[in-house]
């Protein structure tokens, strides 16, 4: 269920909304009762953590396999 900020275009009071459907039409503003809020564009923060050089993977870092060879030429 996404959930969209909205700006009230009357008082201008700032709400979050929880939509049950895709399709929800947006709601009255909480403060002030206004049915015209603007949808926010929203934005969110990721971070992509990149692997580490392992072995336990089963493919070495070094383009070999340290399963089947048995050693790990990393150490």
């Amino acid at each position: 269920m996404p959930i969209y900020e909205y700006r009230c275009n009357t008082c201008k009071h700032e709400f979050a909304h929880r939509h049950e459907r895709y399709s929800e039409p947006a709601p009255p503003c909480p403060e002030c009762g206004a049915a015209d809020p603007r949808k926010l564009l929203s934005t969110f923060s990721a971070s992509v953590k990149k692997p580490e050089a392992s072995c336990s993977l089963g493919k070495c870092p070094s383009g070999g396999c340290c399963q089947t060879k048995g050693t790990c030429p990393l150490g």
